[in-house]
């Protein structure tokens, strides 16, 4: 047990000094710092234990080849953010979200907006990467707060990752405690339900209690900038349906955000030509080829305002496959650190001394909650997250007499609601990337994602809504 704590009492220890140094820009360097250096320590005492290094690094290979498709992702969404921004797509929906947010309402409207596109169609991430970005550009040119927006953003996108039938972590965790999707979403709605009331509250105070800083001159000036530099019209959202309709469709993500990227490249090109040769700004290029580099540019290294408002200048300053390098070099590291954990057995000795407090059904589910959000933490990933606590869990679940949902629900309350939380994750390096705010800056706002772990671990606690095995049935097997 002294070995497989000692890499994590060090990663702590390190994280914590990295916070201290370094403040919110410790996500930039010197957490992936503390990481590696854990996997080394990690490392040693796996090479103690007579691991190999050939078996060790196999186990980083493994790890970091299932971030291999978060990876994709990430750039392509870079790239997306970039032509999204060239093509006025991004300032088209600020200027109608100016428009029609009130600044009282906003932080919940947003909340509801994510919610009810996530539910529709089950990636968090997707919503995240297109209508989040655009509230957020839309948080900061009215003077509200981007920290307690991306909160909202989060909140509302993972209750609707969460709920909906065709979120990829909503499949697998029933698959792996061996239940029907249906009778774990009808499951979740008991803890889901309360979480999201409680966080729409919570924005709604916020949104009351807080004062928008631009007034409502600010505001006119800003829509003027807008209207004149982009021209902003509905025939700009065509990128965004694009997204969301081969979202609706299930087509997976990699390829849904790369054409959503073209979309973007197409309608700049046919709407923002003026724009696109003043970015490049380089007068000896054909216009044509200027054309070409503009887009280009706004793909690989994203796209640069020059509006003459310094506020729109900074939030219309972002996107590229370069903008998401850091991220990609955190998730590295913690994929490496994790997969030192797992394939020296460590991580798993963590899992079986946890199973030793439990005494009671009531424990056996807090454990599952502290264990998958302790996975989280360890590995930087949710699919791992929900996968070993539920193998290694599961079989203690049918000895208690437990039906399979109690488990399934207790890895989504945990497992996939926290990880946005987590700075090197592969979600909270992602949301923090997307949105453009630290992920320590928008967790004391993520309501839903803080008070979902809670309300699940007192409903075992006073054994509300836990369903006992029926008599003669079992969880059905995992596939996997």
């Amino acid at each position: 047990m002294l070995d497989a704590l000692t890499p994590i009492i060090a990663l702590v220890a390190m994280l914590t000094t990295a916070v201290y140094l370094f403040s919110s820009d410790s996500s930039s360097g010197a957490n992936q710092i503390a990481l590696i250096m854990a996997a080394c320590i990690a490392l040693v005492i796996g090479a103690k234990n007579g691991y190999s290094w050939k078996e060790m690094e196999a186990g980083i290979v493994h790890s970091v080849s299932m971030a291999t498709g978060a990876l994709l992702i990430l750039f392509s969404v870079g790239s997306l953010i970039g032509t999204w921004i060239l093509a006025g797509t991004v300032p088209t929906m600020i200027f109608y979200g100016m428009k029609v947010l009130n600044p009282e309402y906003f932080y919940a409207a947003s909340c509801l907006l994510c919610a009810v596109v996530a539910i529709s169609i089950g990636s968090s991430w997707t919503v995240a990467g297109t209508l989040g970005i655009a509230l957020i550009g839309i948080a900061g040119a009215m003077g509200l707060s981007v920290e307690i927006t991306a909160g909202a953003i989060i909140s509302g996108a993972y209750f609707g990752d969460k709920m909906s039938p065709m979120s990829d972590t909503t499949n697998l965790a029933p698959a792996v405690a061996g239940t029907d999707l249906f009778s774990h979403i009808r499951h979740m709605v008991w803890t889901t339900t309360p979480s999201i009331i409680i966080a729409l509250i919570g924005f709604v105070i916020l949104g009351f209690s807080t004062q928008s800083a631009g007034g409502s001159s600010d505001l006119e000036a800003t829509l003027n900038i807008l209207q004149s530099q982009y021209e902003p019209g509905v025939h700009l959202l065509l990128p965004l349906l694009v997204v969301l309709g081969l979202a609706y469709k299930k087509v997976p993500a990699f390829p849904t955000v790369i054409l959503g990227t073209f979309a973007g490249a197409a309608c700049a090109a046919a709407f923002q030509f003026d724009n696109i040769i003043a970015f490049v700004g380089d007068d000896s290029l054909v216009p044509a080829i200027a054309l070409v580099k503009g887009i280009w540019i706004a793909m690989f290294d994203g796209y640069t305002a020059n509006t003459g408002d310094t506020v729109l200048d900074s939030l219309l300053s972002r996107g590229g496959m370069s903008s998401m390098v850091n991220t990609v070099w955190l998730i590295l590291c913690a994929m490496a650190f994790g997969g030192v954990m797992e394939r020296t057995g460590l991580l798993k000795r963590i899992l079986q001394s946890i199973l030793g407090v439990v005494t009671s059904s009531s424990s056996l589910i807090i454990t599952t909650l502290a264990s998958c959000i302790g996975a989280n933490l360890i590995t930087g990933d949710q699919f791992i997250a929900i996968l070993l606590p539920g193998r290694m869990l599961k079989v203690e679940y049918t000895k208690r007499g437990l039906a399979p949902v109690n488990l399934s629900r207790a890895l989504e309350d945990s497992a996939t609601i926290t990880s946005p939380l987590v700075p090197w994750n592969t979600c909270g390096a992602y949301m923090a990337s997307t949105l453009g705010v630290a992920t320590i800056a928008y967790l004391p706002y993520a309501f839903f994602n803080l008070v979902c772990p809670l309300i699940s671990a007192s409903y075992a606690y006073f054994n509300f809504k836990i369903e006992k095995l029926e008599e003669g049935s079992e969880a059905q097997e995992v596939i996997a």
